[in-house]
């Protein structure tokens, strides 16, 4: 995949995180606690609009709440 700049890969990352999160049948608020982040980073992440970065720490714990590989 080829993205013009970041807020794509943001963009991406937050939806794959959103769609993996419903598909678990989670709320916002299950997932921040199971990823030990707030629910309103959680909810920024998600945001279709939004261009909030994130570490990959908290990328491995949302991935791991989630029972996902990282990529």
């Amino acid at each position: 995949m080829h993205f013009n700049n970041d807020s794509e890969h943001y963009k991406i990352i937050g939806l794959n995180i959103k769609r993996c999160r419903e598909s678990e049948k989670l709320t916002q608020m299950q997932l921040a606690e199971r990823s030990q982040i707030s629910i309103s980073y959680l909810s920024k992440i998600e945001a279709s609009g939004c261009d909030k970065s994130l570490s990959i720490s908290v990328l491995n714990q949302i991935a791991n709440a989630l029972n996902v590989d990282i990529t």
